[in-house]
């Protein structure tokens, strides 16, 4: 007859012993399996004697469930034991910085849109966006674009084939002025937005690529004038550079779609080889602007007796060369890894107002 404390105290040690899951499992196997130990005792059960299965089945069964639930804890310790490691070998700690092999960072121009976005925000402005193929009433008739101006000219504009049924010869939007005029036509005043993203002209070299980003605002309410337009704009300017305030000036200018339209200038000093806002003799354009034309509200629905309203433009590339030193807009749309390692920023800090832009 087996000595079933002993075998109990074996089959223990042995539950004990293991040190992984696979190898706990070889003792389920051994003990409880087919051909188990205890299995085979229980099975040995059917030649018993009636006396010797009611001395027997309860010590046997008891026996079973001990080991049965032994085995059971200590598989739970070990599974519990291998995902601890494999969760602390998987590990990612965000706070350190990148492998060397990675080289991702955020590109300039998108960390300027971010900072721009923060800070209208910051004032009460709502982002809009529009489709990046336009037709010619959201890109020029609606903004009181003349059929004769050189924006409609093909050494300007990259237009699309005409459309096989209605002939119309669609174009790669030329500003982000038609999600203006997309807004206008979808909401009644007060309006308030600036409008980021991409768009295209016949044009490359140092400062000018075909493919640029701009960030344009637009203001529609009652008793609008170019006081509120002077002052968004010097804000904005002043919390971009990071300035306590702005030195600016207002030179009149022409754009269809705005009437009175102006160029905003700041102060700065080109000499030494660097570039210093706020100081010197010289002056750096850095975006145009105006007072909403009244055919453009016409055109959009909108009485011009009733509302007034401004808008403005400023290219987003340019401004990160600005802002943040670089020589040469072309290497922006290079795609080259070490430019964005040099002029790159983390992706791991936000731009916002309140702890800090750049």
């Amino acid at each position: 007859m087996t000595d079933l404390a002993q075998l109990e105290l074996d089959l223990i040690n042995a539950i004990g012993a293991a040190e992984s899951v696979a190898a706990i499992e070889e003792v389920r196997v051994a003990a409880l399996g087919k051909t188990g130990t205890i299995s085979a005792l229980l099975k040995g059960m059917g030649a018993m004697s009636p006396d010797e299965r009611r001395v027997q089945g309860p010590l046997l069964n008891g026996l079973r469930d001990r080991v049965t639930q032994a085995i059971a804890a200590r598989k739970a310790e070990l599974e519990d034991a291998e995902l601890d490691a494999r969760l602390l070998a998987e590990r990612i700690d965000l706070t350190l910085p990148s492998r060397p092999r990675r080289k991702g960072g955020v590109h300039p121009t998108m960390q300027v849109m971010d900072e721009l976005i923060a800070i209208f925000a910051d004032m009460g402005f709502a982002v809009a966006e529009g489709p990046d193929i336009e037709d010619d009433f959201h890109n020029f008739t609606a903004l009181n674009f003349p059929p004769k101006h050189p924006a409609r000219e093909m050494h300007d504009t990259f237009f699309l084939k005409p459309d096989a049924e209605t002939g119309e010869r669609k174009v790669l939007r030329t500003h982000t002025s038609p999600v203006q005029v997309r807004t206008m036509l979808s909401q009644k005043p007060p309006i308030r937005i600036v409008a980021p993203g991409r768009t295209f002209r016949k044009d490359s070299d140092a400062t000018h690529t075909p493919m640029f980003h701009q960030i344009e605002g637009l203001v529609i309410d009652r008793d609008i004038h170019m006081g509120h337009l002077k002052s968004t704009l010097q804000t904005v300017v002043a919390r971009f550079f990071e300035l306590d305030d702005v030195k600016a000036r207002f030179r009149p200018h022409h754009f269809p779609f705005t009437e009175p339209s102006a160029e905003m200038d700041i102060r700065c000093d080109r000499s030494g080889g660097r570039l210093a806002l706020n100081e010197g003799d010289d002056w750096l354009e850095i975006l145009g602007c105006g007072m909403v034309h009244p055919n453009v509200l016409k055109n959009c629905g909108i009485d011009p007796d009733e509302y007034q309203g401004f808008a403005f433009g400023m290219g987003v590339d340019r401004l990160a060369m600005l802002k943040y030193g670089v020589p040469d807009l072309r290497p922006m749309f290079e795609a080259d890894t070490r430019w964005l390692a040099h002029y790159g920023f983390s992706a791991f800090v936000a731009p916002n107002p309140a702890s800090g832009l750049s």
